[in-house]
């Protein structure tokens, strides 16, 4: 059966169709989960958010081709997961930090006057360091990406194509990688 003839027989309530589509795309979900690091979990959790995407993608498919859709169904949910990860362990950092050097908008109790000032330089050397090093475009997507832009969001205001930004934002991470010794 095809990924179609599958999707149908799965909703109208096939659990083997089901099945054999989870089975078919989990080597889709290891792949994508191993190239993602999740703060304080493990690559089972990221594969556990992949088949939530899958499954996601399973239920809201319409019509064309269903294997790049369920990829970007996957590897968005996985995306969340790992920024969601971040953002609640880096809460304090990330209420009062933005790359393009504007504050964020969320207060934060546990920021003191030191604290502040202290993020407000390593904000600036961050910026300052991801211009140097990245390219232009590189720059504009880290921004938006580091302020939780989606992917979709991302296309449409650089006017470039999904492949494109995530070409550039695995750039950027890789370069900032390399250069911030990690």
């Amino acid at each position: 059966m095809t990924d179609n003839e599958l999707i149908s027989a799965f909703r109208g309530g096939s659990s083997s169709a089901c099945e054999e589509l989870l089975n078919k795309y989990k080597p889709v979900v290891l792949r994508v989960a191993r190239r993602f690091f999740l703060s304080g979990g493990e690559t089972e959790d990221l594969v556990q958010e992949g088949m939530c995407g899958l499954y996601s993608a399973m239920q809201s498919f319409k019509s064309g081709d269903f294997a790049p859709y369920a990829y970007a169904c996957i590897k968005n949910r996985i995306v969340d997961a790992v920024k969601h990860s971040e953002s609640c362990k880096n809460l304090a950092l990330n209420s009062s930090l933005s790359i393009d050097g504007e504050a964020l908008s969320v207060p934060s109790a546990d920021i003191n006057p030191e604290d502040e000032l202290i993020n407000s330089e390593s904000r600036d050397e961050l910026s300052a360091l991801m211009r140097e090093h990245l390219s232009p475009l590189e720059y504009k997507v880290m921004s938006m990406y580091v302020d939780g832009a989606g992917m979709t969001e991302m296309c449409s205001a650089l006017g470039k194509n999904y492949k494109s930004i995530d070409n550039a934002i695995n750039r950027s991470k890789s370069k900032l990688q390399k250069i911030l010794g990690g």
